[in-house]
């Protein structure tokens, strides 16, 4: 099995290095030693380092892919039109369990991500600098960057900055969840489509971007961008950051320029000369084949061609010896467990697709495939992150390229290859699904309420499981599966919810009695029949 990645891999080169200079000096770079390697730093206006960033084509390395100089236009145009200050953030929430690139650029260089977030405020007028983080190691390597600059949060300062720790979830990493948690609230998407370029920290425009991204802002800005265009491909400039794990001898991240062949990647790393396939950009990514794998070359591009992606720039080769569908459900499982919980298609979908996987290598045959293919379909663009499309993304991916394995689950007795757990996930399981932002442990796990169906009610109306499908899944005839199920601690609000609103009364909450009490009668917190009076309805 392979086990959990290390904050900080062992870092690797290919050619001069740009984003990790210095780091064979030492492991980080204080602000003296960031100031020795890369020297000073001269401000540039808003116009200026937008046309900086377009002629380099500078676009976000976070997995979307947008053109930096875009945003930085709109926050300007927004901030001019308002008459507010716009606000700059800093994206470095990274809680996929196959990236560590910006976790290692936080841990080791901070000050060059500062560098070009300190730019971009200055050009913007900007009074307020937030660093989003989920780790302790990358909160303390920021908050001491902070500390060496003399930056602080104090309303005194000419420029209030500080870092922002959330859970360690997949959706805290998504922008809108990183600014609603920046406001006080949780780190979950607020449910609605929003810009943060004209509405984000406190309703103001907000330039968000990942923590890479402005690293080699900061490093364009110092070499200019003919210097910066001399390295890596032409359309594509500069280098990239690939975390590089699954089948390896040696995980790793490694800064590579542009237009490197992807098999010498593989190859550093100790991957198996012909791998089954290869995932790339990561759990919201694609996989490719081994005969692909030739073909590409590390650029955003030239994977989208061949059927792959950058995305959040994780590069995952599994061997001949695994089974790679099964390898792919424990994916698909942890992508399910990854849901806020507040979307119908991504806390539904989700687990619906992990089962439908489940059940095509458990011999359930067209029909388990073709059930897969539908609910992939149904989830995406349907949710308030991109969290359900790009899990769909992965699991269509799944599908198209390992045509062989699915044919000899779906119409025989299986490939016969065991799963040996090559694709890297958190240790020690992850929080149930529907807890929003990474809940306490107090408010995880089962409460001492049931909720029950009384059968001589009940008109099959569907309405607790549209409120409560954590507990409530309708059969083929329309009425609830379950006639008494527990209700999941963070779920109790909607399980009252679902007791008022059940239109035949049909569903009542009993308390159990606490373990270290004697049992006694248990007694109903809203019991059918008596459920509209009790509420003063």
């Amino acid at each position: 099995m392979n086990e959990a990645l290390p904050d900080v891999p062992e870092v690797r080169v290919v050619g001069l290095p740009q984003l990790t200079s210095g780091f064979d000096l030492v492991e980080r770079l204080d602000l003296p030693m960031h100031l020795k390697v890369h020297g000073p730093l001269e401000p540039l206006g808003g116009e200026r380092l937008a046309q900086l960033s377009e002629s380099i084509n500078l676009k976000g390395r976070g997995g979307a892919g947008f053109p930096f100089h875009r945003k930085l236009r709109s926050v300007a145009e927004s901030a001019i039109k308002r008459g507010v200050r716009p606000v700059v953030v800093v994206n470095g929430s990274e809680d996929e369990p196959a990236c560590r690139k910006d976790t290692v650029l936080i841990n080791r260089a901070p000050h060059l991500i500062l560098d070009g977030a300190l730019l971009c405020a200055e050009a913007l007028g900007a009074r307020t600098l937030v660093v989003g983080v989920t780790r302790e190691s990358t909160q303390r390597s920021m908050e001491a960057a902070l500390a060496e600059r003399g930056l602080s949060n104090s309303r005194r300062s000419a420029l209030r900055a500080f870092v922002q720790r959330n859970p360690v979830r997949m959706v805290t990493g998504a922008a809108a969840s990183l600014i609603r948690s920046i406001d006080g609230g949780p780190a979950i998407p607020p449910g609605r489509k929003v810009s943060a370029s004209q509405n984000g920290v406190g309703g103001a425009p907000t330039l968000l971007s990942n923590a890479e991204t402005f690293a080699q802002l900061a490093i364009a800005a110092r070499i200019g961008p003919e210097r910066y265009g001399n390295t890596g491909l032409y359309d594509e400039p500069g280098t990239v950051m690939l975390t590089v794990s699954g089948a390896v001898a040696r995980p790793m991240v490694i800064e590579v320029p542009t237009g490197v062949p992807l098999r010498y990647v593989l190859q550093l790393a100790g991957a198996p000369p012909v791998p089954q396939g290869v995932l790339t950009g990561g759990y919201h990514g694609k996989w490719i084949d081994a005969a692909t794998v030739d073909e590409a070359i590390v650029s955003r591009n030239s994977l989208d061609a061949v059927g792959g992606s950058l995305g959040a720039g994780a590069i995952l080769p599994i061997s001949q010896e695994t089974c790679p569908l099964g390898e792919s459900l424990r994916v698909a499982q942890w992508l399910a467990e990854e849901s806020a919980g507040q979307c119908g298609p991504c806390y539904l979908g989700l687990p619906a697709a992990a089962r439908g996987m489940e059940d095509i290598i458990n011999g359930g045959g067209p029909a388990a495939l073709e059930a897969l293919k539908q609910v992939a379909r149904n989830v995406k663009r349907r949710g308030a992150c991109s969290h359900p499309d790009g899990s769909a993304m992965f699991l269509e991916s799944t599908i198209k390229a390992f045509t062989d394995d699915l044919a000899a689950h779906v119409l025989g007795n299986g490939c016969g290859r065991p799963v040996e757990g090559v694709l890297p996930l958190f240790e020690g399981g992850r929080a149930a699904t529907g807890i929003p932002g990474g809940a306490e442990p107090e408010e995880t796990g089962p409460s001492r309420q049931k909720i029950y169906v009384d059968w001589t009610l009940c008109r099959g109306h569907g309405l607790c499981a549209d409120i409560l499908p954590e507990v409530f899944e309708l059969g083929a005839d329309g009425f609830p599966t379950v006639a008494q199920a527990q209700v999941p601690r963070y779920a109790e609000a909607k399980a009252l919810r679902a007791v008022r609103r059940c239109p035949a009364l049909a569903l009542r909450i009993e308390e159990e009695a606490p373990r270290d009490r004697a049992p006694s009668r248990n007694l109903p917190v809203l019991s059918q029949g008596r459920g509209r009076r009790a509420l003063g309805r």
